[in-house]
């Protein structure tokens, strides 16, 4: 059948982007925005809408008796409460934080839903809809974990949207490891406590360790001590003092190297009078589907028949980890295109909306045939 986004309803899904966006969410404090996105799935007239504990919100369309899918978008984004979240509108562009990380992914949810209805499409089977907390930073998947253990019976395949990089097409989870290394230690003055041992120069020497790890070329493996805190002024002896050391591997295998490379540096490290301690603070599971898996191909299929022949198929760390890291057919994809994620300076771009929300419509009809 031939479908066709109309402008009205681009529109539409762009308002509703904005409005979501204008509800702050960060990451553990995404209830405000859960409860605006249950009310819009209660207007669709969803069947079996409800947030579970950890406030994920999902919802159905009934459909044929054909496999179920799964829809999927999370709610949170990397903006404290207080962000100035003012939305400046432009031709063919929309500026706000937050906006395309991941408000217009969530909007393109509630837009799949008016696209189905609009057009009377009568659906292959049923299709379940989610929107998931705890996606970003130390949320550490934890509401598409719990998504996955309630619907992963339930549905054969899941889709994964995030708002910016129309094209892309992941199927290959990167798998993490991140730590939070502290020490304490005696301090005191820096005159006249000279020599008693500072946490900062504990974690100083053990950094210096850690940045000789070694890692493959390929399968790309990662790892980056993105946080340094501690200390009380610059003439006192700190007594606390963290990092925050973060591990990639496209390969769980070589993951597992690496942090077993990190226990020992640890473990034989001399901290003197200091006490070392290390926190896991985020675990993300790595798996995949192959690139000829049916799911994969129809994806790429229809990006080449909307005339976007070069899909972008890079491994990511996004909500299809965790699907994929069961074994469960998973992708993600992007919805339109924009730039400066996790930044103030976040924009999207308007006009390959229509082209995004197409392919998703596509999908969902297509994908219960194959899976």
């Amino acid at each position: 059948m031939s479908i066709s986004i109309s402008e009205q309803l681009q529109a539409r899904i762009l308002d509703l982007a904005v409005d979501i966006q204008q509800v702050p969410a960060p990451t553990f404090e995404e209830k405000e925005r859960a409860d605006f996105i249950e009310a819009q799935f209660r207007l669709l007239n969803l069947e079996q809408v409800e947030q579970d504990e950890m406030g994920n919100v999902y919802g159905k369309l009934s459909g044929g008796s054909g496999k179920p899918l799964l829809v999927s978008a999370h709610l949170d984004t990397v903006f404290p409460m207080g962000t100035d979240l003012t939305v400046k509108r432009e031709p063919g562009k929309i500026h706000g934080p937050g906006i395309g990380d991941n408000s217009v992914a969530v909007a393109a949810l509630i837009g799949l839903a008016w696209a189905i209805q609009a057009l009377n499409i009568e659906l292959p089977g049923d299709l379940w809809f989610a929107a998931n907390v705890g996606e970003e930073g130390l949320g550490d998947l934890k509401g598409m974990r719990a998504v996955m253990e309630k619907m992963k019976d339930q549905v054969a395949a899941t889709i994964v949207l995030e708002g910016m990089m129309i094209g892309f097409v992941c199927f290959q989870g990167i798998g993490s490891r991140r730590y939070r290394i502290s020490a304490t230690a005696p301090g005191g003055h820096s005159w006249g406590d000279f020599g008693q041992t500072s946490a900062i120069h504990t974690l100083v020497r053990l950094c210096e360790k850690l940045t000789y790890l070694e890692v493959p070329t390929m399968p790309k493996t990662t790892f980056n001590i993105g946080v340094i805190e501690g200390g009380a002024s610059v003439n006192t002896i700190a007594e606390t003092a963290n990092i925050q050391l973060d591990l990639r591997s496209e390969s769980q295998e070589e993951l597992q190297k690496l942090i077993q490379q990190v226990d020992d540096i640890v473990m034989n490290f001399d901290a003197g009078d200091a006490k070392v301690e290390v926190t896991t603070i985020g675990d993300r599971p790595s798996g995949g589907i192959e690139k000829d898996h049916p799911l994969v191909q129809l994806a790429i299929n229809t990006l080449n028949d909307l005339g976007m022949t070069n899909a972008d198929l890079r491994a990511s760390s996004t909500d299809a980890n965790i699907p994929l890291s069961i074994g469960h057919p998973a992708i993600c994809i992007g919805i339109t295109d924009g730039r400066n994620p996790h930044r103030i300076s976040e924009y999207i771009d308007t006009e390959p909306l229509g082209k995004g929300m197409e392919q998703l419509v596509r999908l969902v009809i297509k994908a219960p045939g194959v899976v």
